[in-house]
């Protein structure tokens, strides 16, 4: 069973914001695999389903997002996943803007809602990051949980569709083969 985790904040006023391309991805792989992410538990919004053959479950956790680790927690407790099916998909400056990142392991970058998965996991787990660029002259926390200007949102949306077609590839051959293919 997979556990794949979309980073965000769950207030509305945040919904349209680079820091929410945790839960855009979500969103497509919930609509195209017609998963309901619905369920209310483990301080998240979660559903099952399947993909390419293999039970998954999506999370969107509704904490605040320095916060999200205790959500994770409490999935991959309840349901024993192994860290190694475990994928968390979120924004990163560090990463170009349009682009994505895929690594099998690693720290959490500057990200508060990584830093708590880490927290709570260790490094050891897949993690695909959706390039928001860096802000060129605004503050970090504005720039992530900022509206998101026009032009920037077809980028955004091609990324987060990207990053779902990216988890699939996980699911179906491995983080390597997606690696390859994705970064």
């Amino acid at each position: 069973m997979y556990l794949i985790v979309g980073l965000g904040n769950p207030e509305e006023d945040y919904s349209n914001t680079r820091h929410n391309m945790g839960f855009n991805t979500i969103n497509k792989i919930s609509k195209e695999y017609d998963i309901e992410v619905n369920k209310k538990k483990f301080k998240g919004l979660y559903g099952t389903g399947m993909i390419e053959g293999k039970k998954v479950i999506l999370l969107k956790p509704q904490t605040f997002m320095n916060l999200s680790g205790e959500s994770v927690k409490e999935v991959v407790d309840f349901y024993k996943i192994e860290h190694n099916d475990i994928i968390v998909i979120y924004d990163d400056m560090d990463v170009d803007l349009g682009t994505i990142k895929i690594r099998k392991k690693g720290g959490p970058g500057s990200h508060n809602g990584m830093k708590s998965v880490v927290q709570y996991l260790g490094t050891d787990f897949a993690r695909i990051r959706v390039g928001i660029g860096k802000p060129e002259d605004e503050d970090f926390i504005r720039y992530v949980i900022g509206p998101i200007p026009e032009e920037e949102k077809e980028m955004l949306d091609k990324s987060t569709t990207t990053a779902k077609d990216a988890v699939v590839e996980i699911i179906k051959s491995g983080v390597d083969n997606a690696m390859n293919k994705f970064n």
